[in-house]
């Protein structure tokens, strides 16, 4: 039995369509429901049994045959500020399911962030000094906090790590505000027929020229299986195109996805994030190749037209 945590949400709902789609069923999900719609997620997969994720650890005390957990569970809220929420959900429970993985030889990947490497002024190496990075905001430290543990305790030649740079894809429709930008930007020009960017504070970056590493979600729960089929690497790994792109960029490829010229209009960034905007992400993904990984990810053109057109454009949001 494979376990995936955060099931019902962005990542976790396209890994188990993965799954089943190389006829793979015997999973049982774990998340947390509430009042909003990511339960829909749940609709189209095939899977023995659904748990809350308050539920797993006596599972795991009467459940024997696990081959591996795939840990996507978290509040990955970057405004969230609930610093003792963030550290027992997104730490001490992935602390506790680690040690439980370990001390049985069951398989466990668990979702890491890009957050952790903060500003990057330290650089976006996996291979770098994870105790010299310095998140910005208390989801990224929440997600470091693991990693250090990990790496201080010599887990991490079992284990794997994945940080996730921003991603992109079917299934994260429930995601308010941290939904990708490809995503809102696609229901802006749906409805005001413009996308709205905002303004650069920085001299050295015109508007609109800020820079990410977009990465499609499908590539992402690629990678996740890499791991589970393949045993021995551990350690943490970027999850990222490799190519930082501009938010123009991508505006420009989800227009020509809708066959519609583009439209940008450019609007103040508000003060409240201004102090901890990231102006350039680029993975680097040198660790990942050397893995043995050799798939090659999806540019942000096509990753972009495979959404939008697949997708979005027919109102079909779930993978």
């Amino acid at each position: 039995m494979i376990i995936v945590t955060g099931a019902a949400g962005f990542i976790g709902s396209c890994l188990v369509a993965h799954l089943n789609r190389q006829g793979i069923d015997d999973i049982l999900l774990v998340d947390v429901l509430r009042k909003n719609d990511k339960w829909k997620n749940l609709r189209n997969l095939r899977y023995v049994d659904y748990l809350d994720r308050s539920q797993l650890f006596d599972h795991l005390d009467n459940n024997k045959n696990i081959e591996a957990i795939l840990h996507m569970g978290a509040c990955s809220a970057t405004t969230e500020t609930d610093t003792a929420y963030l550290m027992e959900n997104n730490y001490r429970y992935t602390l506790n399911l680690a040690r439980i993985c370990l001390n049985r030889d069951i398989r466990f990947i668990y979702a890491s962030s890009a957050a952790t490497y903060g500003d990057g002024s330290a650089g976006y190496d996996d291979e770098g000094d994870i105790h010299s990075l310095q998140p910005m905001n208390m989801y990224g430290y929440s997600k470091q906090a693991f990693d250090q543990k990990a790496a201080r305790e010599g887990w991490l030649e079992k284990i794997v790590g994945l940080k996730f740079f921003n991603v992109y894809g079917p299934n994260e429709y429930h995601k308010g505000d941290m939904a990708s930008v490809v995503f809102k930007a696609f229901n802006q020009i749906n409805d005001h027929g413009h996308v709205r960017l905002f303004k650069s504070h920085r001299p050295d970056y015109k508007d609109g020229e800020q820079k990410r590493d977009f990465v499609y979600a499908l590539d992402a729960v690629e990678l996740i299986l890499y791991f589970l089929q393949n045993k021995s690497p551990g350690g943490l790994y970027n999850v990222g195109s490799g190519k930082a792109r501009t938010f123009n960029d991508l505006v420009k490829a989800t227009f020509q996805a809708m066959n519609l010229p583009p439209v940008i209009q450019y609007i103040d960034m508000p003060e409240s994030i201004c102090d901890r905007y990231q102006y350039f992400t680029e993975a680097k993904m040198d660790k990942l190749r050397r893995s043995g990984f050799t798939r090659v990810f999806h540019s942000l053109e096509e990753g972009i037209i495979g959404y939008v057109q697949n997708f979005l454009m027919k109102n079909f949001r779930h993978y």
